[in-house]
C-alpha cells in the first residue's frame, strides 16, 4: 500500500497548519476538507466502505493516525480493516462512567437470525473470492423456517421479516445492487462485528431452535452497536 509522496505517515494534528480563512465563518479548526469529510462519514456511519468511499478510503489511510487520536477524545474507537477496506467506530472499552456518544441499536430474535445468516453467506463467498449476493425471496425463505410451527398469524411475521431486512439496509449491512429492487450485496463490515465463536455459539442456538427446544439461554447481547457497526 503506498501513501502519497506528499504525505509524512507520522502526521499529527499538531503538525497540521491551520486552514486558512477557515472552511466557514468562525472555522478554528485544523484540519482539511477532507480529512473532516472522512471524519463525519465515519461518526454518521455505520461504515466507511473503500470500494463505496474510495476518495475518502485514500484519506483515512493518509490520516489515520490523526483520525484515530480524534476519536480516542470522544471516547471512541476506530476499527480498520485494510484487507476488506472497511472502517467504522465504536464505544472504546472505557468505564462505565465514561459518556457514550453512539446510540446502540437493540436487535430483535429475527434481526440476529437475519444477521447470522448474512454473516454465513457473507464468509462463504469469501471462501470462494465472491461477491456476497442475496436476494429478499433467499432471505424470507431462510428467516420462514424459524417461524413457530403453532404461529396462526403468517402475515404478522412476514411482516416482521420485512422490518428486519429494512433496518438491516439502513446500517449499510444490506447495499442494494442497482438495477435490482431485489437482490443486494453484503457489506465485508458485517465479518468484523461476529467473532468466529459467537458465530458458533449462535448457530448452535438457532438448530436447538428450529428443532422446537425451548427455554434456550442464547447468551447474546439484545443489542449490538449502531455503526457497526
Amino acid at each position: 500500500m503506498h501513501l502519497p509522496e506528499n504525505v509524512d505517515p507520522d502526521i499529527s494534528i499538531e503538525s497540521i497548519e491551520e486552514t486558512p480563512n477557515g472552511l466557514f465563518p468562525g472555522d478554528s479548526g485544523v484540519l482539511p476538507m477532507d480529512t473532516r469529510r472522512t471524519l463525519v462519514q465515519l461518526l454518521s456511519g455505520p461504515s466507511l466502505d473503500g470500494r463505496r468511499h474510495s476518495k475518502l478510503w485514500t484519506v483515512l489511510v493518509r490520516d489515520e493516525n490523526v483520525i484515530r487520536k480524534f476519536f480516542c477524545e470522544l471516547f471512541l474507537e476506530l476499527v480498520i480493516d485494510h484487507d476488506l477496506r472497511v472502517a467504522f467506530t465504536r464505544q472504546a472499552d472505557a468505564d462505565e462512567e465514561t459518556p457514550k456518544l453512539l446510540r446502540r441499536s437493540q436487535l430483535t430474535f429475527i434481526d440476529s437470525i437475519l444477521l447470522l445468516y448474512l454473516r454465513k453467506q457473507l464468509a462463504q463467498a469469501q471462501t470462494h473470492s465472491e461477491r456476497a449476493v442475496v436476494s429478499k425471496d433467499d432471505i424470507i425463505e431462510e428467516l420462514k423456517s424459524y417461524d413457530k410451527s403453532g404461529n396462526t398469524d403468517k402475515a404478522g411475521f412476514d411482516k416482521r421479516i420485512y422490518a428486519s431486512i429494512e433496518k438491516i439496509k439502513k446500517h449499510n449491512i444490506l447495499q442494494k445492487i442497482k438495477g435490482s429492487d431485489n437482490r443486494f450485496e453484503i457489506s465485508p463490515t458485517l465479518k468484523l462485528l461476529f467473532s468466529a465463536e459467537e458465530i458458533q455459539n449462535l448457530t448452535n442456538i438457532y438448530k436447538q431452535l428450529q428443532a422446537g427446544e425451548s427455554q434456550i439461554d442464547t447468551g447474546h447481547p439484545s443489542n449490538e452497536e449502531g455503526e457497526e457497526e
